[in-house]
């Protein structure tokens, strides 16, 4: 006689599954984690080495480099998903290093001006303000039972309007105090949008684990953490950046 589905060996065997399932996930996320936090590490090695060294940081400040680092880090972030998924693992991990050192290269003159004004304390501030908003983010991301893939459309449009916005403020608004207004307004949506940016990339990561344990298969699992880490990296830089803008704000005189 064939076994009932509602048998108790079945039951067994569909809890170690789930209990499977859920230790891989586990397991990948931490690695994604932890490949990340390697990744922010990177990026601040670059940050102390290039603050020490004020003669190229004038260079990349003062001239056209900062706009090709600028246009470099969009652009790699565009074709991330094609890089990483259609590549080699070495070209993955690649770009990943890569995208780290161009982020590094960018925020170095912007850390370089707090220090020289002795404010390392407001760096620290911004970095542990950052890296909790990105932990209870992520976390809601992880845990929340909403189905968040339709956010995906309106967040990217927004990323987009808000660069636009960014530029605009750059070239056209040359008033200090309307441009010290504009920025403090810029970096607080930043802020808020980056947020749900990343409790969405975090979903999305759930997702396609599951989506590659059971069909991409192992080479599949392993791009996917490659590729969430450098999702949830350029969310944690960017939350950092624009959080360091604003505490820069409240702690400037008039």
């Amino acid at each position: 006689m064939a076994q009932s589905y509602n048998s108790p060996s079945v039951a067994r065997t569909g809890a170690r599954t789930g209990l499977a399932v859920d230790e891989g996930l586990r397991s990948f996320m931490v690695g994604t984690y932890n490949y990340m936090a390697l990744g922010v590490a990177g990026t601040a090695a670059i940050v102390l080495a290039l603050v020490n060294n004020p003669q190229l940081l004038a260079t990349i400040a003062g001239g056209p480099m900062k706009w090709v680092l600028f246009a470099a880090t969009l652009g790699l972030g565009f074709f991330a998903h094609k890089l990483f998924y259609s590549g080699s693992a070495a070209l993955a991990h690649g770009a990943y290093w890569l995208y780290c050192a161009l982020w590094g290269a960018m925020i170095a003159p912007m850390v370089y001006v707090f220090l020289s004004k002795g404010m390392a304390g407001v760096v620290g501030q911004a970095f542990f303000i950052a890296a909790a908003t990105f932990a209870a983010t992520s976390l809601v991301g992880y845990t929340t039972k909403k189905d968040m893939t339709g956010w995906g459309g309106f967040l990217s449009m927004a990323s987009i309007g808000m660069i636009i916005v960014m530029l605009v403020s750059f070239f056209f608004i040359t008033d200090p105090g309307t441009s010290k207004m504009m920025s403090a307004i810029i970096s607080g949506i930043v802020v808020l949008l980056f947020s749900a940016i990343t409790a969405w990339e975090t979903q999305q990561i759930k997702t396609m684990y599951l989506e590659g344990a059971s069909q991409g298969g192992e080479q599949f699992v392993k791009r996917s953490s490659i590729f969430g880490a450098f999702m949830l990296y350029g969310s944690f830089v960017t939350l950092f950046v624009h959080i360091l803008n604003l505490l820069g704000i409240m702690n400037t005189e008039d």
